[in-house]
């Protein structure tokens, strides 16, 4: 499988998730040495996702082992910025958002969905955000994207539920990252959804445990 964005906050949880259930995982990154540890099936590519070339490189790998097609993508990488209002925010930002939420989830997905085709199936998991559907003031940019990502997630679905290949959606709420917290010292992190709640709801969004469900949006807010 593919994990995009596997070293945040949010991807280390949910790659030592699908790793200790057994999954051989391929986790691309920017500027890192790529490298493999055959005790636990996690192989890292270097790889730019917004990059077309770099992105079907790293889908390329994740599905060049016989012994395990693959099976599930799953897309974790994003941003957030905040601004002020719409006519505050300068074009430029609100792209900014659009390119880092949503081109390397295309990017991914548009180069594995053959894979997924020729392997008899499989599914893809993409992590929007409650922001998508509950829109807040200040950071118009990161709430297009994130509603553009479910977008592009149930087309998915529609498009290719024939082939049987799925598609669904996350929605957290805010995240309890170490960079969260540093951005927002005086919230209550104690409403906010941890990297651990939402990594078995990904794991089950990819595995043959949920093959019957296709274009949901399965909301995981915590206390929030």
């Amino acid at each position: 499988m593919l994990v995009t964005g596997g070293t945040g906050g949010l991807g280390g949880a949910v790659v030592a998730s699908f790793v200790d259930a057994g999954w051989r995982v391929v986790v691309p990154q920017r500027g890192a040495r790529p490298g493999s540890d055959p005790a636990d099936e996690l192989v890292r590519v270097v790889a730019d996702l917004a990059d077309p070339a770099d992105a079907a490189r790293a889908v390329e790998v994740a599905a060049g082992e016989p012994a395990a097609p693959l099976r599930a993508v799953v897309n974790l990488v994003g941003g957030y910025a905040s601004g002020g209002l719409v006519h505050e925010t300068p074009v430029e930002e609100f792209e900014r958002m659009l390119t880092l939420n949503l081109r390397p989830t295309y990017l991914a997905t548009q180069a594995a969905l053959p894979h997924l085709v020729a392997a008899g199936g499989g599914a893809v998991v993409c992590v929007s955000a409650r922001a998508a559907v509950a829109p807040f003031p200040g950071a118009a940019g990161y709430v297009t994207a994130k509603a553009a990502v479910l977008a592009f997630a149930n087309t998915v679905a529609v498009e290719y539920r024939s082939r049987n290949v799925r598609c669904n959606t996350v929605l957290p709420s805010v995240i309890d990252t170490p960079a969260n917290r540093a951005a927002q010292p005086a919230a209550d992190h104690s409403r906010w959804v941890t990297p651990a709640e939402i990594a078995p709801v990904i794991r089950f969004l990819a595995s043959a445990d949920s093959a019957p469900t296709s274009g949901a949006t399965v909301p995981v807010y915590g206390r929030a």
